[in-house]
């Protein structure tokens, strides 16, 4: 069985970074257990921001879309559409500020979709990706996972779920100043041990 993959990779560091590197680790142990029919996202250039444009070709129904509004659109649409076709979705980001990157944010403005991956209902919003498993790779200087000070893992399980996908992993690489070798060393186990348990 071949498993549909999606890697969205945010550091805008093509060399020397962490959770590129362990997305690497990860992917290649994946590919030991099971074919996989992997779609990559390079965040390095990122996609635009969400402006009023975008926004009023949105909330037009998409029979009603001008040209110039689904060409506004097209680029997100394909985002979705890799999104909505994977069965795993692997996202590997540092922290920033202790927040996400600028541009994987502007990736989650462009795939959080309302009618395409969620939907409002009377008793609030529906996530429309089910049965999707997501894990995130975090590398941070000095931001441990978990603690009071990171905003990053919290916003991206939340936003996860916002669109259906509850089922998330995280691998942290967290207080890289104090520990890296070591640091590392535990999360490209975790990462190893985490690719032998995915079906």
């Amino acid at each position: 069985m071949t498993l549909n993959t999606l890697r969205v990779d945010a550091s805008a560091r093509k060399v020397d970074s962490v959770s590129r590197q362990l997305g690497d680790t990860l992917i290649e142990h994946l590919q030991v257990q099971q074919a996989l029919n992997l779609q990559t996202v390079d965040l390095s250039e990122p996609p635009p921001v969400v402006d009023a444009d975008w926004v009023a070709a949105n909330n037009t129904p998409e029979d009603q879309r001008s040209e110039l509004q689904k060409s506004t659109l097209t680029q997100s649409d394909k985002l979705v559409e890799q999104l909505e076709a994977a069965d795993l979705l692997v996202i590997t980001t540092p922290i920033y500020n202790f927040g996400v990157p600028a541009a994987l944010k502007a990736w989650i403005d462009q795939v959080a979709r309302a009618g395409r991956t969620f939907r409002y209902t009377d008793s609030g919003p529906v996530g429309l990706l089910k049965h999707k498993r997501a894990i995130v790779i975090v590398a941070s200087g000095g931001t441990r996972l978990d603690s009071d000070i990171d905003f990053a893992t919290p916003y991206l399980k939340h936003v996860l779920g916002f669109i259906g996908i509850h089922d998330v992993s995280f691998i942290a690489a967290d207080a890289l100043v104090q520990a890296a070798d070591e640091v590392i060393a535990r999360a490209q186990s975790n990462a190893v041990e985490l690719a032998r348990n995915i079906q």
